[in-house]
Formats: structure tokens, sequence, C-alpha cells
């Protein structure tokens, strides 16, 4: 497959363009600054790009099969983030007749183990509410397109330290105790690429 991954340059978007090429495909990395991603997996194609911009998505997405969003942005508002960068994916890609996208996205907002997001489960840390609500914001837009979509998000968080297995597991529901690494996440991004989507959600839990 042609793959476009927006967020090329962060943790997930990494390693989803490592499992991408190791599988074969041809893949787009798309980031801010590629003079400061030239580490990025060999044989992928590094542009510039603005996950934002609708015109840039479309653009960028022209000719592809599938598109991958791992990106992210700290350093702002994350509600007018992921509103503005959902609208755009999903408009650019229409636009570019890209049917596929996958997105990585935050075990916070999806169900936990009585059903209700597992932000709102007793006990679960919300120092971080804002950044959650914006990512289920995102969701919530996504939810509305017309893309064969899949917002897949780890089960729990990322283990920073840990060593990869090589394998994953789906979830049932989130589980805020479940770890897995980026190398591990991205196997499960990559079979939600190639033969997911339809307007779900997909928890990614470690083994």
């Amino acid at each position: 497959m042609n793959i476009v991954i927006f967020g090329a340059g962060g943790r997930a978007g990494r390693q989803a363009v490592a499992e991408a090429s190791r599988r074969g495909h041809t893949v787009t990395a798309v980031v801010r600054d590629p003079s400061r991603h030239r580490d990025l997996p060999p044989g992928a194609r590094v542009e510039a790009g603005d996950v934002t911009d609708e015109a840039a998505v479309a653009h960028l997405a022209a000719d592809h099969e599938a598109a991958i969003s791992a990106a992210v942005d700290l350093s702002g508002n994350p509600h007018d983030f992921f509103t503005t960068s959902t609208r755009a994916l999903t408009e650019g890609l229409r636009k570019a007749g890209v049917p596929r996208l996958t997105v990585v996205g935050l075990a916070s907002v999806l169900p936990g183990p009585s059903g209700t997001p597992l932000m709102d489960e007793p006990g679960y840390p919300n120092e971080y509410r804002p950044f959650y609500l914006a990512h289920a914001t995102g969701l919530e837009l996504l939810r509305t397109s017309t893309l064969n979509w899949t917002y897949a998000a780890p089960a729990g968080d990322f283990d920073h330290e840990g060593a990869p297995t090589g394998r994953y597991r789906i979830a049932e529901h989130g589980d805020a105790d479940d770890r897995i690494t980026y190398a591990d996440f991205a196997l499960g991004l990559l079979d939600e690429t190639e033969h997911g989507g339809g307007g779900g959600t997909v928890s990614i839990a470690g083994v």
C-alpha cells in the first residue's frame, strides 16, 4: 500500500513509519520540519506538512491508499488542535480520494470496565482532563466522517522503558494499568490500517 503518516516525527509516528516500511509499504512521512527528522527510518519519503491545513493534507495524501495520524501539538490549546486537525484530515483525505484513516488515540476517552469512558472511572487520574476532552472532541468529529476510519488507542498507556515483545492483543475495554511499547503498538496500528476500519475504536494492549 501507499501510506501517508502524519505526525511521523513523534514516538508513535516514528514506530508506525518503521513498521510500515518493514512490511514493504511505500511510506510518506509528514513532519513539521524535515531537517529535524533526518533519522527517520530509511526508505520513507519525508515531507513537510501541517496536519491542521486541509489543502496541505489533500496535497500530501494524493495517490495514497491509506493514512495514519499520530499528530499531536502540546504547544497550544489542545481542543483547538484536535478540532482543527480532525476536520482538516477528514476533509483533506476525502478530497484526495484516500478512503482509509487510522488515528492514534487516547485510552482515556474509550470505554472502561463499566462501559463509561475510562477517564470517568473511579480513581482514574484526571490532572490532564482538558487534554482528554480535546481528544474526545476529535473522536466525535471523526464519527461524523464518511471515511473508513479507526481510532486506535493503547488500552492504558505507553511503556517508555520496556523492551518490545513483538506481540499485542485487542482488549475488550480500556485498562488504566496496561502498558505497551510503541513498537508493539505499531504492530496493531498497521494491522488496523491494513485490515480494519469501518468507523470503530480499538484498544491495543500489551501481552
